[in-house]
């Protein structure tokens, strides 16, 4: 009976690792707004939404995150690449302003790195 319990448990730590850190594929296409800059909504609960942002190189890119639950996690976003963060409040839209990219990915997180983001950089 005990070896039930300890496999069962195992893959419910296997299960939550792949929820939080396993591989995530896709994305959502930034848009490009009349002032050149390439925008994206992203809500804020239970992680980002979408977590995945797609975006063009050499063009600026604006990210407007909405954080609708009260977490210690979800309450600031950062982006260690640019040594940028931002305090999310809750029910307010915030405006985070990045410098044009070039290829490759970019991650950002909630300040514990429970909640993570992925900005994929293409021609």
């Amino acid at each position: 009976m005990n070896w039930i319990v300890t496999v069962a448990g195992l893959l419910l730590i296997g299960l939550i690792a792949w929820f939080f850190w396993g591989l995530k594929k896709g994305g959502s296409l930034a848009e490009t707004n009349a002032s050149g800059y390439q925008e994206a909504k992203i809500l804020v609960k239970n992680g980002y939404n979408p977590s995945r942002i797609v975006v063009k190189s050499g063009k600026p890119v604006r990210f407007e995150f909405t954080r609708v639950e009260t977490g210690a996690c979800d309450g600031m976003v950062v982006f260690p690449d640019f040594e940028k963060s931002a305090t999310l409040p809750e029910g307010e839209k915030v405006i985070v302003d990045l410098p044009p990219m070039k290829t490759g990915s970019y991650d950002f997180s909630c300040q514990m790195g429970m909640f993570r983001g992925k900005i994929i950089v293409k021609d």
